[in-house]
This record gives structure tokens, sequence and C-alpha cells, in this order.
């Protein structure tokens, strides 16, 4: 079984790292009372149906509040995993909690969750709607949801079951680039990426007061992930071997040099960012090891490097 730590990464050492803990007394200009970030990976997968990582979906929690980004297969158990209703650490991963949230764009591996976001933490007790941010289809996805589910929305609400009529519901916001969101311990900023043909893919810039965290989405190398990458705390960006894609037909080769971020690729994009920790997610590896992939970066870059699993908490 895996144990999830909590990882404070200080020195990288070929794929591994040290763990420390910096008191938050001792972190300079930082008062105890203030705000704490946590970067939660819920899913760390692709479309293929890995077992050992779910669909792609991550958590952002700043104090008690998450805000979670895209939904694959899995995220609310993910979730649920954490939560102290199910011996976690993290109150904010409270299924009913999970209220806000951002979607990069709609392929099925980032959306295949949606439903059960919308849903189970309204069974849970979830008693306001879900506030989702994401790309032109968006509303039109949700809308469908709800009408594929009507029956079983209609049955909790009207049958003897305690419901409420609030937590099913959905309000959708559907984002252009630029600032999408802002409340007071949080600020969202929109960035189009290029995910080959894809009309509306996007990646995001998450600003906390402790932190900066950037989202890559899936997207191949592109100008706006370095211009919104520098000065970042964390970047989380896709990857593939490229030591695996040498060994993919012409086909998949055209296709995932149109759509998605080789090793080498990322490693000229983290020397021109810099960002204090680098976290690869969504991850193709085409019969290298993590380790292998991992090298494929280092070699190239110097900076600190992870390879994210499910459960993975930063701070």
């Amino acid at each position: 079984m895996k144990t999830t730590a909590i990882k404070m990464v200080s020195v990288l050492v070929i794929g591994c790292f040290l763990v420390s803990s910096i008191p938050a007394q001792n972190r300079p200009g930082q008062k105890d009372s203030e705000s704490k970030t946590k970067v939660i990976l819920l899913g760390t997968g692709t479309p293929n149906p890995d077992p050992h990582h779910s669909g792609c979906s991550v958590a952002i929690t700043v104090n008690e509040t998450p805000y979670i980004i895209d939904f694959g297969p899995g995220l609310v158990r993910k979730a649920a995993a954490l939560s102290p209703s199910y011996g976690g650490p993290i109150p904010a991963l409270e299924p009913k909690r999970l209220k806000t949230a951002f979607l990069t764009h709609l392929h099925s591996d980032h959306t295949t969750g949606y439903p059960d976001l919308i849903l189970t933490p309204w069974v849970m007790g979830r008693d306001e709607p879900l506030e989702v941010y994401g790309p032109e289809g968006i509303k039109e996805m949700t809308q469908n949801i709800l009408k594929a589910y009507k029956e079983d929305i209609k049955y909790r609400l009207y049958g003897t079951e305690p419901a409420n009529d609030k937590g099913w519901r959905v309000h959708t916001h559907e984002i252009k680039p630029g600032m999408i969101y802002s409340d007071a311990q949080m600020k969202v900023e929109a960035f189009e990426v290029n995910h080959g043909t894809w009309p509306h893919a996007f990646g995001f810039r998450f600003i906390t007061p402790d932190k900066i965290i950037v989202i890559s989405g899936d997207t191949a190398p592109c100008d706006n992930i370095i211009e919104f990458a520098k000065s970042a705390d964390i970047l989380i960006h896709e990857v593939y071997s490229q030591k695996g894609f040498e060994k993919r037909s012409p086909v998949w080769q055209k296709y995932h040099t149109q759509h998605h971020t080789s090793t080498h690729e990322l490693s000229l994009i983290a020397q021109k960012t810099r960002p204090k920790l680098l976290i690869l997610y969504h991850i193709l590896l085409w019969g290298t090891s993590e380790q292998e992939l991992l090298q494929e970066i280092t070699d190239k870059y110097d900076g600190k490097v992870v390879i994210g699993s499910d459960l993975d908490i930063y701070e």
C-alpha cells in the first residue's frame, strides 16, 4: 500500500529528494497565522487506464479552502482518501467542501470525473452550487450531465432521502485569457496553451498569499508557458519520454509533437522559467522507466524536479 507523504523538497539527488521541515515561525516574512498553501496531486494519469494512476486532477488548498483543477476519473475518492473522514490529514478535502473548480480543456481524461464532482459532494452534504470555470463548451457539457442524471437528482430530492436543493446545482463560467477568479486568498489567471488543433485549451496561474503555482494542462511547448511560469514557486507540467517517443510510429510521433511536451523540450522550458520546484504529471513513458525519464530532464536542467504520484502533497 502506498503511503502518502508531505514532501518539502530541498535537494534533488538523481530522482530522489531530501525531506525537510522548516517551521512556519522560521520562514522569512511569514507568521504562523498567515496562509498556508498545499498542492495535492489527486490524479497524475493519462487517457491510458493505468490502475496505479487516477485521471488527471490537482487540488490546491489555502488554509481550509480547496480549489480543484481538472476532473479526471477518481478525483472525489482520491480527495476523500486525504480527508479526516477517511483517516487523512487535510480537512479541506472533505468531499462536501469541494465547491470551486477549474478545467483546462474538455478532453475526456480531464472530464470523466465531472459528474462525480457534481453529485457525490452534494450527496455528502454540499449545500451550495458548484462553481466551475472552464473553456467554451463547459456550459453545454454541464447541462447534458444534469440532464443525464435528472432521475437520480429527482429521486434524492423528492424521495425519503434527506437532500438539499442547492448542492447539485452548478454555476458555469466560460472563460477567456486573463484574470478569471479572485477571492480573499486566491487569484487565478488563465492563459492559452498549444494543444494541437484543440480550439480552447488553457493553463492556469494560481496566486495565493504565499505561493505562485502554474499548471500547464495539456500542451506542446508555447511562449505562454514561459511567460506565465516565470517566478513560479511550483510548475506542474505534463511530459513524455523522448527515448520512448523515438520508438513510436510516425503517425503517433506527429500527433505527440503537436499536442504534448517532451522531456528535452521541458528541460528548455524549465531553464527559461526556473521554478523553485518542477512537478511532472500526465506522464507518457512508453516503455522507459520513471528514473530514465527523470534523467532525460536532469541531464539538461539542474533545478529541483520530482515525478508526481497520486496523493502526493507538496507544501
